[in-house]
């Protein structure tokens, strides 16, 4: 949805006056309506089955400068906090700072098995299985940058991703107040990662793998490695990627995810697809996930629909939690 161009000639006040800039802005979201049913030992009991309505609007401004670099800023203006700031240098790689959401470096390869609609980890890792006096989480090994700066490149066919972020000690931000993401983690670390993808040519065969570091609030850092590949042979997709995170604290265990997946494009509107995640912390109790999904696509709307479950929920023998879903969305 594109509303309209502004164009910038000067700012009144004791603003500094600026010579004239195209510029552009644009809306775009999302509507989500979901029918969610859970089961399992694990179960909140204030959660119910039933109908909801998710939805996501950003406004994005834009603007070429001189040099031919794009300049944006996309910002949540409903229910989201999230700001996006992105410089695109052509040739030399797009450079962004992500508030409060980000998905840079090592994070965008977290989980990249093929799937009809979401992960197999979707409605497990927390949303059903956790409550205050029973705190049994579904979680993976995975790198995570909560906010920062992200860059990526594509190099020779394969595409680099770095990010960054810094202690995160409640710096003031331009109005004097403390910026959100940073208020409450002065002790923590620096995080840093890189994560390659290569797709190699002509092969329907794709490579990744990285590594990163977590800085944690308690001074000490948690080292997360990722590799894995996924191939395409005419309708099929399929994947497989292990994910391990080292803590520093010799008193934590070390996490290891490995998980597979294999998808299946019907026709060119409908798909459909299974996945596996099993992890180990050391314990002997391996936590183990499946899930089903299923799309159908008709250009803007699309019926998706899992239905994911774990057994030996954070590493409890017996412990089990399910959520199957069905999902109507349409993108605007």
């Amino acid at each position: 949805m594109n509303i309209k161009k502004i164009g910038l000639t000067a700012l009144a006040g004791s603003m500094v006056a600026l010579s004239a800039v195209a510029g552009e802005l644009t809306v775009t979201g999302s509507m989500n309506m979901t029918h969610s049913s859970y089961s399992g030992n694990q179960d909140v009991s204030d959660i119910t089955s039933g109908i909801g309505i998710e939805n996501a609007v950003f406004a994005t401004g834009s603007t070429e400068l001189d040099s031919g670099y794009v300049v944006s800023l996309t910002q949540g203006i409903n229910n989201s906090t999230s700001t996006y700031l992105s410089v695109d240098m052509g040739d030399l790689g797009t450079l962004e700072y992500v508030q409060n959401d980000s998905s840079a470096g090592l994070e965008k390869l977290d989980d990249l098995m093929p799937t009809a609609y979401e992960e197999v980890s979707d409605g497990l890792d927390g949303t059903v299985a956790a409550t205050v006096t029973d705190p049994n989480t579904y979680s993976i090994a995975k790198y995570a940058q909560t906010s920062g700066f992200g860059y990526s490149n594509t190099v020779g066919g394969a595409t680099v991703y770095v990010g960054y972020t810094d202690g995160q000690s409640g710096a003031a931000t331009g109005d004097g107040s403390v910026d959100k993401a940073s208020s409450d983690r002065g002790s923590r670390n620096s995080s840093s990662s890189i994560g390659v993808m290569y797709p190699v040519a002509d092969t329907g065969l794709t490579v990744f793998g990285g590594v990163g570091t977590m800085g944690q609030a308690d001074g000490k850092e948690i080292d997360s490695e990722i590799i894995g590949a996924k191939y395409a042979f005419g309708p099929v997709s399929v994947g497989y990627q292990v994910n391990t995170n080292d803590d520093s604290d010799s008193s934590v265990k070390d996490k290891e995810t490995e998980m597979a997946s294999i998808a299946f494009n019907i026709n060119e509107n409908m798909a459909i697809s299974y996945g596996v995640q099993d992890t180990d912390n050391g314990s002997g109790t391996d936590q183990e996930a499946s899930g089903f999904s299923a799309s159908y696509t008709m250009g803007a709307l699309s019926l998706k629909a899992y239905k994911n479950e774990v057994d030996n929920l954070a590493h409890i023998a017996g412990n089990t939690s399910e959520k199957t879903e069905i999902s109507l969305s349409v993108a605007f």
